[in-house]
């Protein structure tokens, strides 16, 4: 029996003398491994579906393992990005996180990923825009939302603002631990504005660099705590 999902390819180990397998991350079934037979070789059809980003329609048959690719039709190789040596890695710790979770599906996350795929991809987007709004979507969709004008412990009206690592939510200076971080004017405006704009107007945006920065490391930091995983290094 076969079944066609849409998927985007994560990354992949080569087996046998011209075989591959594929991490691909479906719209129906969630993160998968699948078997793409003879891709490897010069004059092969689907040469170009096994590469990292490939965005498509993947036909895919029972195996004696794992389903078996038998047909690809392609929405969209996202090329731009290898032609980008920062955009290329920004994408590539986008696709990281996807990797690394479990397998189930979660439709809203696949949008989001082409989203910014697409953003990354053929918008003039400032370094780390892209990413950066990808976790905080990210977030959003774990519910692991932190962006409030209220601290989440005692309510209070915040004027200096905190991120509690431990719980991954803004406080007060009053109710502040060891484990939280200063979130500067800059960064927290950073971080509103980034979520509030479509990826498709990202590249409207001027953010001053150390509110940029400041953000991205925020949420850098964020994930690592709410994961347990580290960013790509080469990002």
């Amino acid at each position: 029996m076969s079944a066609k999902v849409k998927g985007i390819v994560l990354g992949g180990t080569n087996v046998k003398e011209k075989d591959r397998i594929v991490s691909l991350y479906t719209l129906e079934q969630g993160k998968i491994s699948v078997s793409m037979k003879g891709v490897r070789g010069d004059k092969a059809k689907m040469k170009f579906a096994k590469e990292v980003f490939c965005f498509g329609d993947f036909i895919i048959e029972e195996g004696k393992a794992i389903p078996v690719v038998t047909g690809v039709d392609i929405i969209d190789s996202f090329y731009g990005l290898a032609s980008d040596i920062d955009k290329y890695y920004e994408g590539c710790a986008i696709l990281d996180i996807i990797s690394k979770m479990g397998g189930e599906s979660n439709p809203p996350l696949f949008i989001e990923l082409v989203k910014a795929l697409r953003a990354l991809c053929y918008d003039n987007n400032k370094k780390y825009y892209v990413f950066s709004k990808f976790l905080i979507g990210y977030f959003n969709l774990m519910g692991y939302g932190f962006l409030t004008d209220k601290c989440s412990s005692c309510g209070a009206t915040l004027r200096l603002r905190y991120l509690n690592l431990q719980v991954g939510e803004i406080v007060c200076p009053a109710c502040r631990n060891d484990l939280s971080v200063q979130i500067s004017q800059a960064c927290y405006s950073a971080l509103r504005l980034l979520a509030a704009t479509d990826y498709e107007k990202l590249s409207t945006l001027h953010i001053e660099d150390d509110g940029e920065l400041a953000a991205c490391s925020v949420l850098t930091k964020n994930y690592e705590w709410r994961t347990g995983n580290k960013i790509l290094q080469t990002f």
